[in-house]
């Protein structure tokens, strides 16, 4: 087997944090104008930088920013790429099991690319100097989305431009714009990316399947893109830069949008994306089994069994005996261990108090102390 990359790590976490309050009243602030770009920047620092030692009492191994710059864990960055604008919309894309995010939509108007004068350059430039060399770990949509949310889920008010008749042209953009953002975080000294990625959540649900069947895509073909897309952009990976994936069935004020085990995905995704790990949701019965997982090849997987949605929890003996079950199908040297997705997509956060947040982290790094021990693999 190959030697492994570390990170992830034996804890780990997705990304997201709950908003202060206090950060949550600057925006709120700045949207209505009583305050500028540059002092809202000043709170957020602030915020992050007290997120930051909150992460490094908790014995994280990597640090982010909580995704605290960001209303959306996805819109924020797709919106700010060259070629890509944001459009109001009456509905969001999805519908959630309860509580609805404000209406959004994406369109293209030119070729997309990812520019040097990217808000997240400058986002992720002033979290390494918060960590003050501490390792460091960014979250961005993975490339997937850039076509699932204006083209799949909004097929009926999609209008290509004329560079994308040709869909295949637009698939090539986004996999040449993601190598640059590779490129260009990398310069910028980050070692661990994350593509965070609903596409496959909503291709495991079995009524969305039949609903994008009904509309005429094929969704085999349709995955095979999505992974060919993925693979062209991990071609700029260098070796010493590990990116990994969350599969996510959507997370919003403690609610979801997709049900269904992997199985349907697990060939495509599983056994042809060369990503070095994947963190994976299974803190419900909506994420099916761990039969799926016979399809991994070599990668790490982040075993999502604690759930960031509700403040119960988990029983730590019920955890280590799911972590056994798993191993029937995937090593334990390849295993990990986290939440099952960010504490916050988006800045409202999910129904959880701070303090229920941390308590939720401490569980999953005693769980896996428990497991692995004081690990080499961290």
């Amino acid at each position: 087997m190959p030697t492994l990359k570390q990170p992830p790590y034996t804890y780990d976490i997705v990304g997201s944090f709950l908003r202060p309050a206090g950060l949550k009243q600057a925006r709120e602030d700045f949207a209505a104008g009583r305050i500028d770009r540059a002092q809202l920047t000043s709170v957020e620092d602030e915020a992050i930088a007290d997120l930051v030692q909150k992460e490094k009492k908790a014995g994280l191994k990597a640090v982010t920013d909580g995704e605290f710059r960001r209303a959306m864990w996805h819109l924020d960055f797709l919106e700010a790429l060259e070629g890509v604008e944001h459009v109001d919309a009456e509905r969001w894309s999805v519908e959630f099991k309860g509580p609805k995010p404000k209406g959004a939509q994406l369109r293209f108007s030119g070729r997309v690319d990812f520019g040097a004068d990217h808000p997240f350059l400058e986002h992720y430039r002033r979290l390494v100097r918060i960590a003050d060399g501490y390792p460091t770990k960014l979250t961005i949509p993975a490339p997937s989305m850039l076509h699932l949310i204006p083209c799949v889920r909004g097929k009926a008010s999609y209008q290509p431009i004329e560079r994308y008749q040709d869909e295949g042209a637009l698939f090539d953009d986004i996999a040449v714009a993601y190598q640059h953002a590779i490129r260009a975080f990398y310069d910028l000294g980050c070692r661990y990316l994350q593509f965070d990625d609903t596409s496959w959540g909503e291709l495991c649900d079995a009524r969305k399947r039949a609903a994008y069947e009904g509309q005429g895509f094929d969704l085999d073909r349709l995955a095979q893109r999505y992974v060919d897309t993925i693979n062209k952009a991990l071609e700029a990976r260098p070796a010493d830069m590990t990116i990994t994936t969350h599969i996510c069935r959507g997370n919003f004020r403690s609610t979801w949008f997709s049900s269904g085990g992997y199985g349907p995905i697990a060939k495509a995704l599983f056994s042809q994306a060369n990503y070095d790990g994947f963190f994976l949701e299974y803190d419900s019965e909506r994420s099916g089994d761990f039969a799926p997982l016979a399809h991994i090849r070599d990668q790490v997987v982040v075993l999502g069994l604690v759930t960031s949605k509700t403040p119960e929890l988990e029983g730590e003996d019920a955890l280590v005996a799911r972590i056994r079950e798993a191993e029937k199908y995937v090593p334990l040297d390849r295993l990990r261990l986290s939440t099952q997705c960010g504490f916050s997509s988006t800045e409202e956060g999910n129904i959880l108090t701070e303090d229920e947040q941390w308590a939720k982290v401490a569980l999953v790094r005693r769980v896996a102390e428990r497991v692995w021990g004081q690990s080499p693999l961290g």
